[in-house]
């Protein structure tokens, strides 16, 4: 695990920090990678966090959130502690079994789930997985498929 000090910056509305080339030579060689996105995980001041780090504009940027850091809006210029390091760990969400079922049992919206960008194929299947009641699964799920037929909106988007 690797440790380092940096300041908080901002680019738009998104507080992060600069990760020193050293650090990111070593992360690279934990990855296997050189390229954007690269998962991580460590602890910046004492706090947990499971982060991904990313290159935007040439640069490779450590974005910080209020999760992993409180009130991180107001706090640019102040300098942090950061260990990071890898995380191997497997971050993808099994899809909840009644949308599975439901894509089982209508070949049109799988075939359109199946040619969905991953992004947004992942997006539905975290918002399913994530509801608490089974009233909602079963509701959303239908709503999902709808959805992907092209009848309905979801999760604030019209047609697929």
């Amino acid at each position: 695990m690797e440790e380092f000090k940096a300041k908080i910056e901002l680019i738009g509305i998104n507080p992060f920090v600069y990760v020193p080339k050293e650090v990111l030579k070593n992360i690279f060689q934990q990855a296997n990678k050189e390229k954007t996105p690269i998962p991580i995980r460590g602890v910046i001041n004492a706090t947990p966090y499971q982060q991904t780090l990313v290159k935007y504009r040439r640069a490779w940027r450590f974005y910080i959130n209020n999760k992993m850091l409180k009130n991180s809006p107001k706090r640019i210029g102040e300098s942090v502690r950061i260990t990071i390091e890898f995380d191997p760990d497997d971050r993808n969400i099994k899809p909840h079994p009644k949308l599975v079922t439901a894509l089982q049992e209508n070949k049109e919206a799988r075939i359109i789930f199946d040619n969905l960008s991953p992004s947004r194929q992942n997006e539905i299947v975290k918002y399913i997985s994530h509801l608490k009641t089974d009233e909602s699964i079963i509701k959303n799920v239908r709503r999902a498929i709808q959805f992907l037929l092209g009848n309905e909106r979801f999760i604030g988007r019209d047609k697929p």
